[in-house]
């Protein structure tokens, strides 16, 4: 599966950005669909997760501010973020759980989140 992330960009803390990753290739394959960040020095976490059935998962810190979606028709995964704080710079990767006979995880390249205070 290759993913194709748009949307990073500089905004002010308070602000919103909305970012956007198509899929394509094995489509049919994937399981979920989501968004990892990775501020410097800092591990790679998970932002937000839906599936294909339309559960999502959010990490605790970002729980009433972000939003995550997609339309499948598009083949197209979205994270609205609002309320945005400093803290939330970091790059964001969107991430597909693929299930194709073993699990694997296929992996976009990036986009840079820059928010000032």
């Amino acid at each position: 599966v290759q993913l194709q992330a748009y949307g990073g960009g500089l905004v002010q803390a308070g602000g919103s950005l909305r970012l956007s990753c198509a899929a394509s290739g094995s489509i049919f394959s994937i399981n979920a669909l989501g968004w990892y960040r990775q501020a410097p020095g800092k591990q790679r976490e998970l932002v937000a997760a839906i599936t294909t059935a339309g559960s999502t998962n959010y990490a605790d810190s970002v729980k009433g501010r972000f939003t995550i979606s997609r339309d499948n028709a598009k083949n197209t995964v979205y994270l609205q973020m609002n309320s945005l704080k400093p803290e939330d710079t970091a790059v964001y990767y969107c991430h597909a759980m693929v299930v194709a006979g073993t699990i694997h995880d296929d992996w976009g390249q990036g986009t840079l989140v820059t928010v000032s205070s």
